[in-house]
């Protein structure tokens, strides 16, 4: 979820966490330790620290997301191989990932000023110096080897956790596990799917996933570890270029995100709002739940995140999906619902703390005041919201987000305001459909999930019911 524009009271746009596309479906080779072979074998030669170079002194501009640039970048050097496209993809986001402690080691310079040494530090931090090919370092090797001997255990540290200060110093006040929860973020985020129960069954897109392994390279896919409908694979394959994707039978979606849509549990024949719906992730799983059966509302400010939902929506075989872009929370559209609904969803706008794995440019370009504003922006979209439900019907709020403030602190403020609403045991909600989530207790009633506990982006949620006319 991305940060609300300035001079402007909508609420911002919401990113689906890295949805299928370009960038997201380019095949890329895990991080590796220092000294590991590359991908492939061969030498990282001059081509790619020179394109490497020329992308990171575009991204560290930070005037848009990274994924559009680095989408932008390959089209316009279409003619890189796809190894080459590989290492440069990663390499950038590693890079992003660990933009801190790159800064400290490249003291005096700086990774935005030498996106060259910065190209080189980040390539032989990935894979070792030796993996740079003969020639390549060109001069820069006093200086590659110099950062490379800096030990990043003595930073300060915001720096070892590779955060700006703010964003650190809120992160470790909050959590009594910090350092594994921010060392985990600091690596890259698997790839998970949803199977769409309205075309297919997970254990035959299993199957049919480990033939088509059999028949090309290897691909490590398995059950996800919660969600019924989850299949985590370890590598990055061409996604949009399988039928099995392009015939709708899966749709790219994180495991915790895809347990938000349960938390919903919405019945066949209901009313459903997903008042922040963006490009749709969450509302083709709640379609699925509901089975394509009552009328369920696709509401977004942003007209053009929306129309992303139309091809997805027309692979998905759905039928009871409604879009539309509303002008703002109050629009007429969103008024005439008013007490009729059975459930609504607040896919609220966000930092994006929890995805820093896979968007992790957000830390930099994200910063306190555009929190303050989209805390602002927040809680009035949940008070919106919330007037659309019917005596007994069940909203849920949910964030991408690590930070109490956004979290915990919009819904503690909603109930006191709202005593016609109450929190419900998120965990209980999930064990009825026999979902039991590890370490549930510890954020009760709220529905929490952590990289370094669940495996998944972080994200939370409130379950709230309206309480029935007595």
């Amino acid at each position: 979820m991305r940060p609300p524009r300035r001079g402007t009271s909508r609420p911002p746009p919401k990113s689906d966490r890295r949805p299928a596309g370009p960038v997201a479906e380019r095949p890329r080779p895990r991080a590796q330790g220092a000294g590991a072979p590359v991908a492939g074998g061969a030498p990282i030669t001059g081509l790619v620290v020179d394109h490497l170079s020329a992308l990171l002194a575009q991204v560290l501009r930070f005037d848009g997301p990274a994924d559009a640039v680095m989408s932008r970048f390959f089209k316009q050097n279409h003619r890189l191989g796809g190894r080459e496209r590989s290492l440069i993809a990663e390499a950038t986001f590693d890079a992003l990932r660990r933009l801190a402690s790159l800064r400290w080691m490249l003291q005096p310079a700086a990774p935005e000023r030498a996106p060259r040494l910065a190209a080189l530090v980040t390539l032989a931090r990935q894979h070792g110096p030796a993996a740079l090919a003969p020639g390549v370092l060109r001069g820069d090797e006093r200086a590659v080897r110099h950062a490379l001997l800096l030990d990043v255990a003595t930073a300060p540290g915001a720096v070892r956790g590779e955060l700006p200060l703010w964003l650190f110093a809120r992160i470790t006040a909050q959590y009594h596990d910090a350092e594994p929860l921010l060392a985990c973020m600091t690596g890259p985020a698997p790839l998970d799917l949803r199977v769409n129960g309205m075309k297919a069954e997970r254990d035959a897109v299993l199957a049919q996933l480990q033939a088509s392994a059999r028949e090309h390279a290897p691909l490590a896919a398995a059950a996800t570890r919660y969600s019924p409908e989850g299949i985590r694979l370890q590598d990055k394959p061409p996604l949009t270029r399988w039928p099995l994707y392009q015939q709708g039978l899966v749709e790219v979606q994180d495991e915790g995100s895809q347990l938000i849509a349960r938390l919903v549990a919405p019945r066949r024949g209901e009313m459903v709002v997903d008042f922040c719906a963006g490009a749709g992730g969450k509302t083709l799983a709640l379609g699925s739940l509901m089975r394509s059966t009552g009328r369920l509302y696709a509401f977004d400010i942003h007209a053009k995140r929306l129309a992303g939902l139309g091809p997805r929506l027309k692979r998905s075989g759905l039928s009871n999906v409604h879009p539309a872009a509303i002008a703002h929370e109050n629009d007429l559209r969103v008024k005439r619902l008013a007490g009729k609904v059975d459930r609504v969803l607040v896919d609220a706008p966000c930092s994006g703390s929890g995805t820093l794995r896979r968007n992790p440019d957000l830390k930099w370009r994200f910063d306190e005041s555009e929190l303050a504003r989209v805390n602002e922006v927040q809680g009035r979209v949940l008070r919106a919201a919330a007037r659309l439900l019917k005596p007994g019907g069940r909203l849920v709020y949910a964030t991408c987000s690590l930070l109490a403030l956004e979290n915990q602190e919009v819904v503690d403020r909603f109930l006191a305001e709202q005593p016609q609403f109450v929190a419900v045991d998120a965990a209980g909600v999930l064990a009825a459909q026999g979902i039991v989530i590890d370490h549930a207790g510890r954020f009760a009633p709220y529905f929490v999930m952590l990289p370094h506990l669940h495996g998944t982006d972080g994200f939370f949620a409130a379950v709230l019911e309206r309480r029935a006319a007595t």
